[in-house]
């Protein structure tokens, strides 16, 4: 038994960064520790930062939306008063409904 110890090989996975050990005579692995995890997340400066640029954009998106709502009633009290103004000389006349054809 002492002997199959030695015979291991404990090599590091290029890709992932895990531990097999293989038995050089068996050829096989005979055991496996798994990478240490990785840490997506980030520092605490990093995350305020992050969180200033959100901030940032959600004011200039807001900003943008509340332009655009002023541009567009804007046009809206243009095209009224385009519509009153040419409406303004035509004669006032009852419409004529069907029960009047009779």
């Amino acid at each position: 038994m002492s002997q199959s110890k030695n015979n291991n090989l404990s090599v590091e996975c290029p890709c992932c960064g895990a531990h097999p050990s293989i038995d050089a005579a068996l050829r096989k692995v005979i055991s496996h520790e798994p990478p240490p995890p990785k840490r997506n997340a980030l520092d605490l400066g990093q995350a305020a930062a992050l969180l200033q640029e959100q901030k940032a954009r959600r004011e200039a998106i807001f900003k943008q939306s509340s332009e655009d709502v002023k541009i567009q009633s804007q046009l809206l009290e243009k095209k009224f008063e385009a519509a009153l103004e040419k409406n303004k000389d035509a004669p006032i006349t009852k419409p004529t409904r069907d029960i009047d054809l009779d």
